[in-house]
Parts: C-alpha cells; sequence; structure tokens
C-alpha cells in the first residue's frame, strides 16, 4: 500500500533481500550476551538508500552484521508476516521496523520488548513521534521516520484570484466550490478510499475539530461527540456539494497525487513526499504548487502521525547488538541522510531548522508546524479491528448513505464491542 510509503514509507527497504543469519561468522565461534548478527526486517521499497547505511554498520561491526529482509510493499501482507513470526516465538528478526500505528498493538500482544527510556536520546526528537513508540507509559520502540499530512494547493489559483491559502474548513470549501470550476479543477481531495489513508483522513478530520476517536492507550471510546459530528460533516458536504469530487472516494495516496500533479485538483491533502514528484521539473504543476497545515472549523487543524518507528523482537537472539542499530539508525548524521538520500522526514528536530536543508527541501517549516501539532493514530492492542471500523462508516458517510449523526453513534457503539472483545 502506497500509505505505508507515504504515511508510512518509512518502513523501507533495498531491492535485494538476503535471508537469515548465514555466512555472518563471529570471532573465535563465540558471541558476548546478547550481541551478534542481526536481521533488519521492513516492508518493500524501491528507495534505494538504506542498503548504503546497512554497509556503513556492517564494515564497522562485523560481528555485529545486519541481513536486511523485505517483505512485501503492502501494510497488511506486511504485518501479517510480522505477525506470523513474532507468534511463533521465531529469533528470525531483531530489529522490526513498524508502522507507527502498530506500536500498541505489538507491544499489548508481548512481540516486542521494552527499551530504556535513557539509551537514546529521545529529547532531540521532534515531541509527538515520542508518544508513537510508547504504550502503558514505557518505551518499546524508537521513532525512526515521521510524516504529517499537509494541504497542497496551486499558488496560481489563489494569487490570480488574490487569495490566501485556507485556515479554516470555511475558507477550503468555498474556495474549492467557487475558485476551482472557474480553472477547469475539480477542488478538493485526500485519500477516502476504505483503507488505512482513509482511518487517517477521518482522524485528522475528528481531531481538527477538537475531538478523539480513542482515549487512554484505547481503552476508552471517545468518538461519540459533537467534534466527531462535524468532522464527518465537513467530509460529507464536500461530496455532497461537489467540491470533493466522487472519483475520489476511490482514492489512495498515488490517485490523489497524480491527479493534483496532473493539474486536476486546486486542494490535496496528503504527505510530504508529494512535493518533490509534484515540484520535479516535468510535472505540469512544477513552481505552481505551496503547501499549509491542514485547516481546521477555526484555525489551522491537526494531522496524523505518519511514519515508522523501529522495535527490538522480544525473540531476538542479541538485543544490544539491536538497541546499538536503532541508534546508529536514529542518530542525527544517519538522519540526515534519510531526508537528503530517502526524501523521508526524519525525528531530529534540529534538522528542521537548517537552513541548507530547507532551501533544498522548503516545505519543511511547514512539515515540522504540523509534525508538532499532530496526533498519533488511535491506540489500540485491536488497532487493525479500530481501523476497519472507521473506515466502514467513513465510506457509508462519504457515499451519502448515513448521516454524520447515525455514523458517530454506530461507530461508538462498534468500538465499545472491539474493546470489550479482550
Amino acid at each position: 500500500m502506497r500509505w505505508m510509503r507515504a504515511a508510512g514509507r518509512g518502513l523501507l527497504v533495498a531491492a535485494v533481500v538476503v535471508a537469515g543469519y548465514a555466512g555472518f561468522g563471529v570471532r573465535g565461534g563465540q558471541e558476548p550476551p546478547g550481541r551478534g548478527p542481526m536481521t533488519l526486517v521492513t516492508a518493500g521499497d524501491l528507495t534505494g538508500y538504506l542498503p548504503p547505511l546497512i554497509r556503513e554498520w556492517n564494515e564497522r561491526h562485523p560481528d555485529e552484521r545486519v541481513t536486511l529482509v523485505e517483505l512485501p510493499d503492502s501494510a497488511d501482507e506486511t504485518r501479517a508476516q510480522m505477525i506470523s513470526e513474532l507468534r511463533s516465538g521465531s529469533d528470525r528478526f531483531d530489529v522490526l521496523n513498524i508502522d507507527v500505528a502498530w506500536t500498541s498493538e505489538f507491544a499489548a500482544a508481548g512481540w516486542i520488548a521494552p527499551l530504556e527510556r535513557g539509551r537514546f536520546p529521545l529529547d532531540a526528537f521532534l515531541r509527538p513521534v515520542v508518544d508513537t513508540a510508547t504504550f502503558e507509559g514505557r518505551l518499546y520502540a524508537v521513532p525512526y521516520v515521521t510524516n504529517a499530512g499537509l494541504l497542497y494547493y496551486r499558488k496560481d489559483v489563489l494569487e490570480q484570484a488574490g487569495e490566501r491559502p485556507p485556515r479554516t474548513w470555511d475558507e477550503l470549501a468555498r474556495q474549492a466550490r467557487t475558485l476551482a470550476p472557474r480553472h477547469g479543477l475539480d477542488g478538493y481531495a485526500g485519500q477516502f478510499l476504505p483503507y488505512e489513508g482513509l482511518t487517517v483522513n477521518v482522524t485528522e478530520a475528528v481531531h481538527s475539530a477538537g475531538g478523539s476517536v480513542l482515549r487512554d492507550d484505547g481503552a476508552r471510546v471517545s468518538v461519540d461527540s459533537r467534534a466527531a459530528r462535524d468532522g464527518l460533516s465537513f467530509l460529507a458536504a464536500g461530496v455532497r456539494e461537489g467540491w470533493i469530487p466522487r472519483e475520489a472516494l476511490g482514492w489512495k495516496e498515488e490517485e490523489s497525487r497524480q491527479a493534483f500533479q496532473d493539474g486536476r485538483l486546486l486542494f490535496l491533502r496528503n504527505w510530504p513526499y508529494v512535493y518533490a514528484e509534484a515540484a520535479a521539473k516535468d510535472s505540469p504543476v512544477a513552481g505552481r504548487i505551496g503547501t499549509v497545515p491542514l485547516p481546521g472549523p477555526d484555525g489551522p487543524g491537526t494531522s496524523v502521525l505518519g511514519g515508522s518507528n523501529l522495535a527490538v523482537s522480544s525473540h531476538s537472539r542479541h538485543p544490544a547488538s539491536a538497541a546499538d542499530l536503532i541508534a546508529y539508525l536514529t542518530g542525527e548524521r544517519v538522519q540526515r541522510r534519510v531526508l537528503t538520500e530517502g526524501a523521508l522526514p526524519p525525528v531530529r528536530a534540529a534538522l528542521y531548522e537548517d537552513p541548507a536543508l530547507i532551501r533544498d527541501h522548503p516545505y519543511l517549516p511547514t512539515l515540522r508546524e504540523s509534525v508538532l501539532t499532530a496526533v498519533p493514530r488511535p491506540k489500540s492492542p485491536r488497532y487493525d479491528q479500530v481501523s476497519l471500523a472507521v473506515q466502514a462508516v467513513a465510506q457509508d458517510v462519504m457515499a451519502l448513505r448515513q448521516s454524520p449523526d447515525l455514523a458517530v453513534g454506530r461507530l461508538a457503539r462498534e468500538l465499545s464491542a472491539i474493546s470489550r472483545r479482550g
């Protein structure tokens, strides 16, 4: 799924996979306690920046060499394969690159081991990303890459109309409804196909209105609120009034990115990866795009945090080496390369204020603002079920089959049933 590459896109890997520990000997045939060769498992991608980092580690740590294992690019398949290995008690994986939304589930199931907070410079990270790596007050992973939703807009269209980019839902709706048709454009799109992207878009709308879906690490259902009704009403109104095209109800990240890049949309909610592709020299909208934080009811809204965390398998034979590898991949020097070579948002706060990086990645100040006000997706040991429930209800609302009022009550009942399943 592209959401993992972009909402994600933090689950990365090389194009070549070597499985297992074969060929990586240890001096004298002995390994010190907790140390030795490791396997880093991650979802597939074609970015190609990660192998040089692993080679550098291996050159410096010949007795603790890392093997990179690539799973399918589909988030669902990656999660399923990881869980299959972990449930079996296999020690095949040492370090897992997991979507931020999986941390609570994996921790509650005992599949990943708690980590010592003092081992990692968490104070140097963007503050909200650390929360994605915790469960019930304990650190179970270390943030690796982050992500936050941005509102992309056509600068040329707004400038011609003498308008500023929208800060509120009303401004967005008005401009999408009135300005877009004058230029033969559709108004606004996000990721509205029923999949993880829809959960993200709905969660952002609910939080932007001041609400939430779950609280207390998933222990309390909080979605039955005026805020949730307002968030779903905003999305439903877009479809009903025509400034969200019906076609967008079948779009994920890439379909919506392509529509904006082809010059068919005035506004787009998507992840930072879109900027480099839409601003490329051969893009039809190159030089005509801008980014601002997502709007909300009365001002800037709230994004959901994307990205991935690095965790140590509870079955790892070499957890000390695994912790060192995580420290290496989240160090400032490597994090800089995550951005410059991988085009992925780093978790180190100082990098967002580096003038040279801002010059090459002009969206960084907006992204920093969005990350600092962002929230994790609902924390729950049964997150997959929570997400499916949100998608099903939101799909009915945006297809205008159910009112937001009825839908919120239905979602609250479904989430309560999920929480009771234990």
